[in-house]
C-alpha cells in the first residue's frame, strides 16, 4: 500500500486548506485513515482520524472545531478540510492507515500501518 499525500501550501492566517491523500490498492476501505503533523522541532502529533465506515471523525482538541476529516471509499481517497488556519497550524502533515485500530488507539503513530511523504502547509502573512 502507498500513500500519497497532497493539497499543501502556503495560506494567510484565518485561510482554509484542503489536503487529500489517495491509497493504492484495493483494501483500502477496511483501514482506519488519519492526519498527524510535525512542525519545525516538535514531535510529530496526532490531528484526526475517521474509521472505516466514515461517519463523524476524531480530532486533537486543538483543531476540534476548525478541521474536518472525511473520506470516499470509492476513490480510495481521505481529506482533511482545514479553515481558520493560525501560525501554530504550520507543519508538515502525514496521512497513515492502518487495520487494527480502536478508539484507544487512533492517536498512536505506531498502531498505523502505512504512511504518506508528508505535505507542508505554512500559515503566515
Amino acid at each position: 500500500v502507498q500513500l500519497q499525500a497532497s493539497g499543501g501550501g502556503l495560506v494567510q492566517p484565518g485561510g482554509s486548506l484542503r489536503l487529500s491523500c489517495e491509497a493504492s490498492g484495493d483494501t483500502f476501505r477496511r483501514d482506519t485513515v488519519a492526519w498527524f503533523r510535525q512542525a519545525p522541532g516538535k514531535e510529530r502529533e496526532f490531528v484526526s482520524a475517521i474509521f472505516r465506515g466514515g461517519g463523524s471523525g476524531h480530532y486533537a482538541t486543538s483543531v476540534k472545531g476548525r478541521f474536518t476529516v472525511s473520506r470516499d471509499n470509492t476513490k480510495n481517497t481521505w481529506y482533511l478540510q482545514m479553515t481558520s488556519l493560525n501560525p501554530e497550524d504550520t507543519a508538515v502533515y502525514y496521512c497513515a492507515a492502518g487495520r487494527r485500530l480502536i478508539l484507544s488507539t487512533i492517536r498512536q503513530e505506531d498502531a498505523y500501518d502505512y504512511w504518506g511523504q508528508g505535505t507542508q502547509v505554512t500559515v503566515s502573512s
